[in-house]
């Protein structure tokens, strides 16, 4: 916000010693304006004398100190502007201009942080895509989470955004899980069965099974077709997994079968126009895609020598269709357990014609849960792996969405079960939610002591000058270029960081300093500086899809 205020500053600067002949215009947007690394560099520091000076072959010092001349007439914005270093210009911003940003952010209401940047750009983003043969995993969770996150800065930022849910419900998985189900039904009504040797465990199949003998009785025994079994495991399972998305806050815009790939015929057509680009050959009677034409160490089998077709095959008909529904931007999240399938799918996307730049795949790492330090197995009551149902139980939403949006989608994670479940500022969750549930009281309290939130311009700015106020209105300042930052890099992650710094940051603040005081006008300024920065901290919390609670 401030920033690009100085940027463009900078750059009229810049254009008029183009103008002058004191440089070319070959730096134009080369240089940077950026948050300095350390105190007493000013608010912001620029490289344009470094740039430059590389271009032109000059002192580096000589061309920022050109620029500082320029860049002192513009008074209104900068306290002082001086050069540093080897041609770094640090730029120290006026305290009003600071104090000026309340009544922009008390304005601008829910809409602070909103940015038009995505210019309605239609995005898919792809995420879950478990197949229904059980309740989701904590792996699964992350990914939903991660998805959902992104898919809301997204919004945030003027994109279009179409979620969908990619899931098999045919193969060899399903067939498994009727089976499955079917030995429990028998098994139930006391007849002879043996259990499928790779059989899905967990009371969810008992469960399915015996909602099967409550409609049906034993009128199933005699069934050796397992496509019942299926069909009724398939639609209990589907139900669990959209509550449980739901309980989450997660809802798909559409839910897409592969198995339409090949009722459709998409698959037969996909190899059919792979082959006559010549991207297909036949060996050892299975057909294979010349994946070395775009690069890769071998190629790939497509379809085995049984004809069935490897999960590359349909992955990459899924991908056309996407193409076909003109999105713009393709966005998938994946495991990493995928890592070595995603360049096979892409470089079938660009064999059939299209631009694998268009799609952005999001990896992450697993999840283990520990607790004293530990790993631990929780107990389940579904299957034989920890359900995302299970954790929530645990810890709540709020925080499994926090905790999964902590780290960087590539990183390792661990989730600290004591720490989620700690109701105290340990807990990092709790310390930002506290944190706008205590602004949120100071409100209450001044009004219960009389003291009004009068608007910004009836009040003396002046008197907001700590150095930890002046902090907090900086901070607030960076949070559209977060949030912004934040959607285009798919990283919720970095909202996280900010909103734990930003709630330290008062926190610290409200410790040394009263808000509420003898001194009326302080008290009134305060107001106006605390109203704000309560808005910020419940939009950054709504925007990746947690609650701002107003008491804790």
């Amino acid at each position: 916000m401030i920033r690009l205020q100085v940027k463009s500053i900078l750059d009229d600067c810049f254009l008029q010693g183009v103008s002058e002949g004191i440089w070319s215009d070959t730096g134009k947007g080369r240089y940077t304006v950026e948050l300095p690394k350390h105190e007493g560099q000013g608010d912001f520091s620029s490289n344009i004398g470094l740039v430059l000076a590389g271009i032109e072959k000059k002192n580096p010092r000589e061309i920022a100190e050109k620029i500082v001349k320029k860049l002192a007439l513009k008074t209104e914005l900068f306290e002082k502007v001086e050069v540093a270093g080897p041609g770094f210009v640090n730029f120290f911003i006026n305290s009003d201009v600071w104090r000026q940003l309340i009544p922009v952010v008390v304005e601008k209401g829910t809409d602070f942080g909103r940015s038009a940047v995505g210019n309605n750009r239609k995005v898919m983003v792809e995420f879950v895509s478990a197949n229904p043969t059980g309740p989701l995993s904590i792996g699964h969770g992350r990914q939903a989470i991660l998805g959902d996150s992104i898919a809301r800065l997204l919004e945030t930022t003027g994109h279009e955004v179409f979620r969908e849910y990619y899931y098999n419900d045919a193969g060899r998985q399903m067939r498994v899980l009727g089976e499955s189900t079917r030995a429990r039904y028998l098994e139930l009504l006391g007849e002879k069965n043996e259990f499928p040797e790779d059989g899905y465990q967990g009371q969810y199949i008992i469960d399915i099974s015996q909602s099967l003998i409550d409609e049906k009785g034993d009128a199933l025994k005699d069934y050796r077709d397992v496509t019942v079994f299926k069909e009724q495991a398939e639609k209990h399972i589907f139900k669990d997994i959209s509550a449980t998305l739901k309980r989450m806050g997660i809802i798909f815009d559409n839910y897409f079968n592969e198995r339409s790939l090949y009722e459709d015929g998409h698959i037969d057509d996909v190899v059919c126009k792979l082959r006559d680009k010549g991207y297909v050959y036949e060996k050892d009677n299975a057909v294979w895609f010349k994946t070395t034409e775009f690069g890769h160490e071998q190629d790939r089998v497509i379809i085995k020598s049984s004809g069935e077709p490897t999960y590359r095959l349909p992955d990459i008909a899924y991908h056309r269709e996407k193409f076909r529904r003109d999105f713009d931007w393709l966005i998938d999240i994946f495991g990493s357990d995928h890592i070595a399938t995603v360049p096979d799918v892409m470089a079938g996307v660009e064999a059939l014609g299209y631009d694998p730049a268009k799609v952005t795949v999001v990896l992450h790492q697993f999840v283990t849960l520990t607790r004293d330090g530990k790993q631990v197995k929780m107990s389940t009551r579904k299957a034989n792996f920890v359900t995302v149902d299970e954790l929530v139980d645990v810890v709540g939403v709020d925080a499994l969405r926090f905790f999964f949006m902590m780290r960087k989608a590539d990183s390792q994670m661990e989730f600290d079960l004591d720490l989620a479940t700690r109701k105290s500022q340990e807990n990092p969750v709790y310390y930002v939610q506290y944190g706008h549930a205590r602004l949120c009281s100071i409100l209450r309290q001044a009004a219960e002591k009389g003291i009004s939130k009068r608007p910004f311009e009836n009040i003396d700015s002046s008197l907001i000058q700590e150095p930890e106020e002046l902090n907090l209105l900086k901070a607030m300042s960076t949070f559209p270029t977060v949030i912004e930052n934040a959607a285009l890099e798919l990283a919720p992650h970095k909202v996280i960081f900010y909103l734990i710094e930003l709630a330290g940051q008062f926190h610290s603040y409200y410790n040394k300093h009263k808000v509420l005081t003898d001194n009326v006008p302080l008290s009134e300024a305060r107001l106006c500086l605390i109203d704000a920065l309560r808005i910020v901290v419940k939009n950054g919390l709504d925007i990746i899809g947690l609650t701002a609670p107003e008491k804790m």
